[in-house]
């Protein structure tokens, strides 16, 4: 009896450190930009400077977020309680009840930085001489347009876009072409520091 709820409170403590820290690790930014260089940094030309950069908004994560949180994880905290809080229930119910929780609370956090890892999968810079801007992990696509090709930049916001800062980017290089980014984070902030840089090289 000792021995299984000693087992029992390993699996419990494993699963909610890994799931705690997981969502530590995402809520705070942290992925993937501290464990190597960015695209855009790695891709700077001699005299290049970054001076702004951006990403999509944390609004692109809510479906993550709904499924890791509340699907994945609060059934799976919800379970493992319940079967510590019973007393005679048969071992081998017991083992798999605990196992399937920390199956979901397992599943939620892999879920929540899947999400992450697809967020920060897209870089949008301004740096002193271009637009660069990538996108996706294993298919990378890449956008870079020098300030003196660009045209305009539109950005529209929807009313939940004004309040948690966020919108869609249109790029318009000369002859244009035009390219639309959504749900980017501080659109306006982006569109302001790409017209000051043009400006310096009037």
């Amino acid at each position: 009896m000792q021995g299984r709820k000693l087992l029992g409170r390993g699996i419990m403590v494993a699963s909610l450190r890994y799931s705690y820290y997981a969502h530590i690790i995402v809520l705070s930014g942290m992925l993937p930009e501290n464990l190597a260089m960015s695209y855009v940094e790695s891709n700077l030309v001699p005299g290049e400077q970054v001076i702004y950069e951006t990403r999509l908004h944390w609004i692109v994560m809510l479906p993550h977020l709904v499924i890791g949180i509340l699907l994945l994880d609060l059934p799976g905290a919800v379970l493992l309680v319940y079967s510590f809080s019973q007393n005679g229930v048969e071992h081998t119910t017991l083992r798999i009840m605990q196992a399937g929780a920390a199956a979901l609370l397992i599943a939620g956090a892999v879920t929540i930085l899947v999400g992450a890892l697809r967020r920060n999968a897209t870089e949008m810079a301004v740096t002193n001489r271009r637009v660069v801007i990538k996108t996706g992990l294993a298919a990378r696509k890449t956008i870079e347009m020098l300030l003196n090709k660009v045209e305009s930049i539109e950005v529209s916001e929807s009313t939940f876009g004004r309040m948690l800062g966020y919108g869609t980017v249109v790029m318009i290089g000369t002859g244009g072409t035009s390219e639309p980014f959504a749900k980017v984070a501080h659109p306006l902030n982006f569109r302001s520091q790409v017209q000051q840089q043009i400006e310096k090289l009037k």
